[in-house]
């Protein structure tokens, strides 16, 4: 089976490449646009417009003006002049730039296992974490030119160290994973070919159920830009960038404050956000069910999983009160837990959460209300099974660096085997 090299090619050299195959391309853009260029529109930065859009130069046209009407809207200067973004972001937005690779490009780290985004978007407007991303973005574009000068030629891109240590189903969290894909549908719409590379490390078993749900919004330049690495990721990463640019746990020598090996003072940790930042439940309930429980009683909603490995997520709120809520599986004849049955106080805030089934069958989801004789409960709910798919896992396959697939990925000490 075809596997990706350890060696990429170079950023730079390959937009320059591209810019001088598709010349007149170039050439047509810029005649259509000429009404919006400024002196810092060169050939090079617009190229990104057209490949970001595979040269078709209508297509590019249309995402060039409707950033540059995005930047008017977000008042973009003003915000990386005035902008401060909320506590709760400062404080627990993951993610951070630590150094520099062998390009000069800087070096970005997303701690995805430790992204509390629930707590996060209880806890600020969804404007703010979009305008915390753009002056991230903002300032990585003043970042290359103080590069650029300091090395005296053009530095541009990123370099992504996508770490998800610690990620569980609880990222499947419907809302959090359609806002964490907004946000970078906004960044490629306004900031093209930013990303030059992205290595993923300690990548989970559910893996390949989370790029699944991501794989509409990712493009073939976007994934041929994502690599996959196995446990020994350290060597593949000091291949593109130097050790003492690279933090202790990822395998370099940089260490933040006081020997930090995390390096947590430019690389923010996260965790869970404490709930006195919230604002408000900002649940959508839109394409939620609603349904009532008698005092008294209980319903049992019943779903069929086909293939083993697939994702099983709920998220349900009530009006007033709390309800008893658990999972199981039926296996003749007998009911065996996968959830147990406990209250849960979804009307003070929203429940949410997903299992992994390890097999096939009939999945139960149980509202129980029988402990409350005085008053039935109004429920809203939404319930959706993500299926194991076996193509891709064969797209993943071609981003893994080294031999194997998938199945025989290493991850840490402990090689994962996957029944999807």
């Amino acid at each position: 089976m075809h596997r990706k090299k350890y060696t990429l090619p170079h950023h730079n050299e390959s937009c320059v490449r591209d810019e001088g195959e598709k010349d007149p391309a170039l050439q047509k853009f810029k005649a259509q646009i000429q009404d919006l260029l400024t002196d810092k529109h060169d050939d090079y930065s617009l190229t990104k417009w057209l490949k970001a859009r595979q040269f078709h130069v209508a297509k590019a046209e249309h995402m060039f003006r409707t950033s540059m009407a995005y930047r008017e809207k977000m008042k973009i200067e003003d915000l990386v002049k005035n902008y401060t973004p909320p506590e709760v972001l400062q404080k627990y937005l993951t993610g951070g730039f630590c150094g520099y690779d062998k390009e000069g490009s800087p070096v970005r780290v997303e701690r995805y296992g430790y992204l509390d985004m629930k707590g996060i978007m209880y806890s600020c407007k969804k404007l703010d974490l979009e305008k915390t991303k753009i002056l991230q973005c903002e300032r990585t574009v003043k970042d290359w030119e103080t590069q650029s000068q300091k090395l005296g030629r053009r530095v541009d891109g990123i370099t992504v160290i996508f770490d998800m240590e610690g990620v569980s189903s609880r990222m499947m969290w419907r809302p959090g994973l359609q806002m964490y894909l907004y946000l970078v549908k906004v960044l490629e719409d306004n900031y093209p070919e930013m990303m030059k590379r992205m290595f993923v490390v300690n990548a989970p078993r559910i893996f390949p159920l989370l790029y699944k749900l991501c794989r509409p919004l990712i493009s073939e330049d976007m994934k041929n830009k994502i690599h996959v690495l196995g446990g020994n990721f350290a060597g593949v990463l000091l291949e593109h960038i130097d050790a003492d640019q690279l933090p202790v746990f990822l395998g370099g020598a940089m260490t933040g404050k006081d020997g930090d090996a995390y390096c947590t003072d430019s690389i923010p940790a996260g965790g869970d956000v404490p709930e006195t930042y919230y604002l408000q439940s900002l649940t959508n309930t839109d394409n939620m069910e609603t349904t009532t429980i008698p005092r008294g009683d209980k319903i049992v909603l019943k779903y069929e999983v086909d293939t083993p490995g697939s994702i099983l997520r709920w998220e349900f709120k009530t009006e007033g009160f709390d309800i008893s809520f658990g999972v199981f599986l039926q296996r003749e004849g007998s009911k065996i837990p996968i959830v147990p049955l406990e209250r849960v106080n979804s009307h003070m805030v929203p429940e949410d959460g997903s299992c992994t089934c390890e097999e096939a069958g009939t999945y139960e989801l149980c509202f129980d209300n029988s402990y409350s004789w005085a008053r039935g409960k109004t429920i809203q709910y939404s319930v959706e099974i993500v299926e194991a798919d076996d193509n891709i896992k064969t797209e993943i396959d071609h981003m893994i660096v080294g031999n194997g697939g998938w199945n025989d990925l290493v991850i840490g000490d402990t090689t994962v085997t996957t029944r999807m």
